[in-house]
């Protein structure tokens, strides 16, 4: 079954741009669209996508807010991409932290696109860019710092989710440290259990804002 996508945005050019590059592909469907936060809600429930494509900035409802809605009220929800143009943009890191999948530039490449909808249906997030992981940083606090130590995670868990937060895959964590990707799969979900974390980009925010990873 292909993997089935909901595009949220309110510049129509840019849904047709994406529509174009994502039907083009024999393994991703796109099954609705919508130009408004606003309309995600009843469009999700009826559509039940894979991936919603969500711009972070529209008029009457932006994506921040769709995100949290979507994720409080939807049951087995879909995952979020957040796109948006610009990398920096503190409203794609307010994104994220809602509990936003993955990010993604309106500008990225068409095989870029379809790479993200793809990391992020299959469940691994996208690598946050050098802006995002510095407001991470930025937004750190001695909760996030506390939480983090009461975690206690072990010398294994931690150098995991080092990884994780650079971006890498179960598979490539598992090459890495030549350990079976169950291993690391069963790593990964006690990091996330112990955490309190709702994925791997909600473990990422974590590190980041505790201070364990430096943005480089």
């Amino acid at each position: 079954m292909p993997f089935t996508v909901l595009l949220v945005d309110d510049e129509p050019l840019v849904r047709a741009g994406l529509r174009a590059v994502l039907e083009a592909q024999p393994d991703i469907e796109v099954v609705g669209e919508a130009a408004d936060g606003a309309a995600v809600i009843p469009l999700v429930n009826r559509l039940r996508p894979d991936v919603v494509a969500m711009d972070v900035r529209m008029p009457l409802m932006d994506g921040i807010e769709a995100t949290r809605l979507v994720l409080r009220t939807v049951p087995d929800p879909p995952k979020i991409l957040v796109v948006t143009t610009f990398e920096n943009d503190e409203y794609v890191y307010e994104a994220l932290r809602a509990g936003a999948d993955g990010f993604l530039l309106k500008r990225a490449r068409p095989a870029e696109i379809v790479h993200a909808v793809r990391l992020v249906a299959e469940g691994e997030s996208l690598l946050f860019p050098a802006a995002v992981r510095q407001l991470a940083a930025e937004y750190g606090t001695n909760e996030a710092r506390a939480a983090l130590e009461r975690a206690a995670l072990t010398d294994r868990e931690e150098e995991v989710l080092r990884l994780v937060a650079r971006g890498l895959s179960n598979a490539e964590i598992a090459a890495g440290l030549t350990l079976g990707i169950e291993t690391v799969k069963s790593h990964v979900s006690s990091i996330l259990a112990k955490l309190g974390a709702r994925d791997r980009t909600q473990a990422v925010i974590a590190a980041y804002e505790s201070g364990f990873v430096a943005p480089s």
